[in-house]
């Protein structure tokens, strides 16, 4: 990930940008969670004890000297011991998250991992998780028990028994890349879990998908950007950040893109976190190659496959929204006669194996039409269509919403879906 260039951003910057992104997205609470990284000095800067996370600011970030000196407004966070244990055993460690995000409190609960092999990107980046046994919050003998869950081994996540979660990374980035991430796999298996079981990929399936990044395309020589082109570019970052800011794409997946003009289009890169993306990191695309030096999501054949397919498809988002991931990840079918609406959006999605979206498969591009403007792609992501780009994110929010419904719905009984004659009128009069 190459957003938030921790290089030239101060960790009191860095922890207040990040902490804000977690409590915002429903992750932690005013009080609960910490963050921490360890700068080139060996010095310490750590989230305060007691101040609202919330409204935290600059400011209120805490410097703990590499000789314990304390400098700040405030104490350290009461956990800060188990940060400063972990940072002890893993020199490759440069900054601690640790909070009390829903679905991995729940594992926490029940004691057990999440399988990270429920999406294909997750694996690497969450690499190998540990379990710590119970400690008393803030208490060396927690400092300790988590510790030795990192010290020696290749963890780079911990579950903490009856608490939370905790993790490292190369840098704060990272750090919090790894934690979105295991989050939404929790969320993914346990929405999954309320509707059917959940399957997995197995390795092969996963060691494909790592092959599916573009390293040998075509560049362009020169680029152009008339102002048409660069007005997309700005519709495309503020749609990405919205689909983040509202759950529906995370860090480390997501991809969308928006015709320019013939078969010529932008889409977004890989290796870039999506909330945090800028009009400069989108990839042109004309005439089949790429914008000079840049390199194209991996999905960027199959978008241009669907252009060239489609015409009247003139944008694309790929993503993995958590509810409709639940479909995705079960075989069971994502029945959209919930509301009138959803149906008269979306009519049918139907759900195609995992790596139907790889180099060389027409399905997906052959599968699309006016009528199925969208697909499910098994344990890997939503892929929507439309006209306008807004209106291909307005069907997303739509499919992610039914989707939320239909899983919380489920404990409540049967679902009862729009009858037959009810849609043929619906039909009638909506799509003529």
């Amino acid at each position: 990930m190459k957003q938030l260039d921790v290089k030239l951003m101060h960790p009191r910057v860095q922890i207040t940008k990040v902490i804000s992104r977690i409590y915002k997205n429903g992750m932690t609470t005013t009080s609960g969670g910490n963050i921490s990284i360890l700068d080139e000095n060996g010095d310490i800067w750590v989230t305060p004890s007691a101040i609202d996370k919330g409204t935290l600011t600059e400011k209120d970030i805490i410097c703990v000297k590499k000789d314990g000196t304390i400098v700040g407004d405030h104490k350290p966070s009461s956990e800060f011991p188990f940060h400063k244990a972990i940072y002890e055993v893993r020199p490759d460690i440069k900054a601690v998250i640790h909070a009390h995000p829903p679905a991995l409190v729940s594992y926490s609960i029940v004691r057990e991992i999440p399988n990270t092999n429920i999406i294909p990107q997750a694996r690497e980046i969450c690499g190998a998780i540990g379990y710590a046994p119970y400690g008393m919050p803030g208490s060396e003998e927690l400092g300790e028990k988590i510790a030795a869950e990192f010290d020696g081994k290749d963890n780079m996540a911990v579950i903490m028994e009856n608490h939370g979660t905790v993790l490292g990374g190369s840098d704060l980035l990272d750090a919090y890349t790894r934690f979105e991430t295991l989050e939404f796999c929790a969320r993914t298996i346990i929405n999954a879990s309320a509707i059917g079981t959940p399957t997995y990929l197995n390795d092969e399936q996963i060691n494909e998908f790592g092959k599916q990044i573009p390293h040998d395309i075509a560049h362009n020589e020169s680029v152009a950007y008339p102002p048409e082109e660069r007005e997309i570019r700005q519709n495309i970052c503020s749609i990405v950040r919205r689909a983040c800011d509202q759950g529906m794409m995370i860090s480390s997946y997501g991809t969308v893109s928006v015709r320019w003009k013939d078969n010529d289009f932008l889409i977004t890169p890989p290796n870039v976190a999506r909330w945090d993306i800028m009009p400069e990191d989108i990839v042109q695309i004309k005439g089949g190659k790429a914008e000079p030096g840049k390199t194209p999501s991996r999905a960027f054949e199959l978008h241009q496959k669907i252009y060239e397919q489609n015409p009247h498809i003139n944008s694309i988002i790929l993503t993995q929204p958590p509810h409709l991931m639940a479909y995705g990840t079960t075989g069971v079918k994502f029945d959209v006669r919930t509301i009138p609406e959803s149906w008269i959006f979306l009519q049918d999605v139907p759900c195609v194996p995992f790596g139907t979206h790889f180099k060389g498969n027409d399905t997906i591009p052959e599968l699309l039409s006016e009528s199925v403007p969208a697909v499910l792609i098994a344990n890997d992501s939503f892929i929507v269509t439309g006209d306008k780009l807004l209106q291909t994110f307005d069907r997303l929010e739509v499919a992610e919403f039914s989707a939320k419904s239909l899983v919380m719905g489920a404990p409540l009984g049967e679902l009862k879906p729009i009858n037959d004659e009810q849609i043929e009128d619906l039909r009638k009069n909506f799509l003529g």
